[in-house]
């Protein structure tokens, strides 16, 4: 990776390019996968985790963890 910025979570915006994601505080994250699949709710994400996998948009509904960042 050769970056990072804070993520601000939108149900309407998009990444410019698929970044991995790191989750600073608990809680459910849901995601648009970088291979235009349906968006995916990982639950329960424990702070300081990294999901497993790109994605290209971060959802505000039902999205409960906060402080994340893109990795890129």
């Amino acid at each position: 990776p050769s970056g990072a910025k804070a993520i601000t979570k939108s149900d309407t915006d998009t990444f410019d390019k698929p970044v991995a994601l790191y989750v600073g505080v608990t809680g459910n994250v849901v995601v648009t996968p970088a291979n235009g699949g349906s968006d995916v709710t990982f639950a329960g994400v424990p702070a300081g985790a990294m999901l497993p996998c790109m994605v290209t948009a971060v959802k505000s509904t039902n999205t409960t963890a906060s402080s994340m960042v893109a990795i890129y």
